[in-house]
């Protein structure tokens, strides 16, 4: 279920119904089974894992903070875990077919229940292990404090990246070792693993993880109801693709009763707007333009690297901010505020600002939770700090090479513009009143950087190492060849994306996200026709999933 869908529309209108119904508490009840529903449109199974994660971190948190849990915090954490392997790998929800368009519902009852024994295996898995917990955990409670919580801590974190590392990285590993020794003469070949990759497993694995590392930090204590703590991180507007919100900015809001105002509601729905636009109109409509370029294995022309990486720049940027749009503007919907999560990263003069406006709650988390542990900007230690946190950071986009590549340029950009002691003077960021000596270094230092930028997502973007190469060689030994094979982007992609930098660089120029407030009522009205007119005409584009859904 993706948000430029009909079946997302007919479930939000359901779920906010429902909401605006119930008092607190039975809000909050209905919103997790309405977020499981969510997640699991896309495979039950995924479920399973989303709520193992939960669990495991709500009983370590629990532990680190108070060192102990009621007997019913045992009871309901054990429960859940064993129905959830009962019903979400158990059961095989392949067997019902359902849709909304058109209406369909079919039951395969045959073959509802597993005929082979991997899901009963599960099952037996998760037994054993809650007994293995709820058995070790007297031992637990008598530990020190602080061994208790070191060992907790390390449970977590190991566990958390034990799943992803499987998931996401095992094959990926596997894969490259077997290139590797094949390349000295040995054939190798290697046990590899026949699995989908969870929709956005990163994000809520990150997102659960900060929470038992802040607990442990004592900056958050741990919260007291599995639910609360279940819905935080699966809470659907921003479980599949962030923005990675940090327990302590969602857990109050989640723990206590929610007023929505009208002004949040009105605000939510533009944000809505402004994100289907992104994604429909523009992201949608030049997909196809990089598509044909980065797909292809024919020869392509030096316009047609440049023209596909350079609309491969905005499609990326229209997809995943598109999608934290939406994702803001529902929970708002809901009384719920989701950080910020771009501020205008093109218009970036540094990769630290880049880095301070692209992707903030990522960014931010991998600040926090890995390049300040590493050692942050103590001396000696900053460019190798930099340079490991952004490789890890690449490789959090994906498990592929090009995404290692792509997080060591990044790093490398870090660091020469650091070493170089290149940063944004503070006199550009001051957009009162214009200036010539001003605007000429900042406009050319924004240039640049774009153009640095465009280069990296050519890295991001390339299906191979051999097209990274072979495109930057056309780019350097091809220059001026002018002919284009590229197929044009949709209408609706070239006009909203005129649209987009016109409205992005009055933005930029007022200095605030909410500049448009002080425009009269009618020329509002008349931007926000454009964007639905424009999302109208997008509808025709074909639809491509979310880019970082695959993260």
């Amino acid at each position: 279920m993706v948000f430029n869908s009909i079946e997302f529309l007919v479930f939000l209108i359901i779920v906010y119904t429902a909401y605006r119904l119930l008092p607190f508490r039975g809000q909050n009840r209905m919103l997790l089974v309405a977020s499981y529903i969510f997640y699991g449109w896309w495979d039950a199974r995924f479920l399973f894992l989303i709520l193992l994660t939960s669990t495991l971190d709500f009983c370590s948190a629990l532990m680190i903070g108070q060192g102990q849990m009621s007997t019913r915090q045992r009871v309901v954490s054990t429960t859940a875990l064993l129905a959830a392997a009962l019903l979400f790998v158990t059961v095989q929800w392949q067997a019902v077919q359902f849709s909304l368009t058109p209406f369909q519902l079919a039951v395969d009852w045959p073959n509802l229940l597993p005929s082979a024994w991997t899901g009963w295996l599960v099952w037996l898995g998760t037994l054993a292990a809650v007994l293995l917990a709820n058995g070790l955990y007297p031992y637990l409670v008598a530990l020190p404090e602080n061994r208790r919580s070191n060992l907790c801590l390390a449970t977590s974190i190991t566990i958390n990246l034990g799943i992803l590392a499987v998931f996401k990285y095992f094959n990926f590993f596997v894969d490259s070792a077997e290139a590797a020794l094949s390349s000295v003469g040995w054939q190798a070949d290697f046990f590899s693993l026949g699995v989908l990759l969870p929709v956005g497993i990163s994000f809520y694995t990150f997102q659960s993880m900060s929470y038992t590392i802040d607990v442990y930090r004592k900056e958050i204590p741990p919260v007291q109801r599995l639910s609360d703590f279940a819905l935080s991180i699966s809470f659907f507007p921003q479980l599949v693709a962030g923005p990675i919100v940090r327990a302590a900015d969602l857990l109050p809001q989640i723990s206590k009763p929610r007023q929505i105002k009208f002004d949040q509601t009105i605000r939510g729905l533009y944000l809505i707007l402004l994100g289907l636009f992104k994604k429909v109109a523009i992201a949608d409509g030049i997909a196809g333009s990089v598509n044909a370029v980065y797909g292809t294995t024919g020869a392509v022309s030096w316009l047609d690297v440049v023209a596909a990486t350079l609309l491969f720049t905005f499609q990326i940027y229209c997809d995943f901010s598109g999608y934290s749009d939406i994702a803001r503007g529902v929970a708002k919907l809901f009384g719920i505020e989701l950080m910020l999560n771009f501020n205008l990263p093109y218009f970036s003069k540094t990769p630290s600002e880049f880095w301070r406006r692209w992707h903030i709650s990522l960014s931010t988390w991998l600040r926090d939770y890995l390049y300040i542990p590493l050692g942050g900007n103590r001396k000696g230690n900053t460019y190798r700090n930099l340079m490991t946190t952004m490789v890890l950071g690449g490789l959090w986009h994906g498990a592929a090479w090009n995404y290692v590549l792509w997080g060591f340029y990044q790093g490398t950009l870090l660091c020469i513009y650091r070493a170089l002691g290149i940063r944004e003077s503070k006199q550009s960021t001051q957009r009162n009143s214009f200036n010539l000596k001003q605007f000429l270094p900042a406009a050319t230092a924004t240039v640049l950087f774009f153009g640095l930028v465009c280069y990296g997502w050519l890295l991001f973007r390339a299906t191979s190492f051999e097209q990274i190469v072979r495109f930057t060689q056309i780019l350097f030994t091809d220059f001026g060849n002018f002919s284009l094979s590229m197929p044009r982007p949709t209408l609706s992609g070239m006009i909203g994306l005129l649209v987009l930098i016109v409205y992005e660089c009055l933005e930029y120029s007022a200095g605030n996200a909410h500049f448009y407030y002080r425009i009269p009522s009618l020329f509002r009205g008349a931007f926000y026709a454009v964007l639905t007119t424009l999302i109208l005409m997008g509808a025709s584009n074909a639809a491509s999933q979310f880019i970082y859904f695959q993260f």
